[in-house]
């Protein structure tokens, strides 16, 4: 399993505009349906790796959490499907029924959505206020596939939690780590 940390780029760039399929219902959705008077989370995952499956459940309930405080989610995977097929929009269908998805699941069929955002590994978080500059690109939390770390959300929780309170996010962000974007 590669470890693939997150880009690392200055902070407060205005959120990539996009237009990309539910996979849900396959309505074309776009970044200022899914924004929220208090902020954004952007994430890119995909089914198959195996730190997004170690995350899964704790970004469901965080997202949740955050939703019903008027932050909203997204989930965009823009994987290779030809050499990742557990990654097609059918299978990221069942997964987020499976799991009670509250947030759109977009699929990135040209990849240029991720390329936009400088994503580079899943799961990859961003988190933009309500003027939808980004504040923070980092991990959920410490946890990893076999560390035995808890898995609680701590960093993006106390993100969160700064945006909602307009605070200036003062503590060093640390990147996420995961599977490398699959690229064509």
């Amino acid at each position: 399993m590669a470890r693939t940390p997150t880009t690392q780029i200055p902070l407060g760039f205005k959120a990539p505009n996009f237009k990309l399929p539910n996979v849900i219902d396959q309505q074309l959705i776009s970044l200022n349906e899914i924004a929220q008077k208090n902020g954004l989370v952007v994430m890119f995952i995909c089914n198959h790796c195996p730190f997004v499956i170690h995350v899964l459940d704790e970004i469901v309930m965080l997202a949740k959490t955050y939703q019903k405080k008027d932050i909203g989610f997204v989930a965009i995977s823009s994987n290779d499907i030809i050499n990742y097929p557990d990654d097609s929009p059918e299978k990221m269908k069942k997964l987020a029924i499976d799991k009670n998805f509250t947030f759109p699941y977009l699929y990135d069929e040209t990849q240029m959505v991720a390329k936009s955002y400088d994503a580079a590994c899943t799961p990859d978080f961003s988190v933009f206020n309500h003027k939808l500059e980004c504040m923070y690109r980092g991990q959920l939390d410490d946890s990893r596939p076999g560390n035995d770390k808890p898995v609680n959300g701590k960093d993006l929780r106390l993100v969160l939690d700064y945006i909602l309170k307009n605070k200036k996010i003062d503590f060093d962000q640390k990147p996420s780590i995961g599977c490398n974007i699959k690229w064509k």
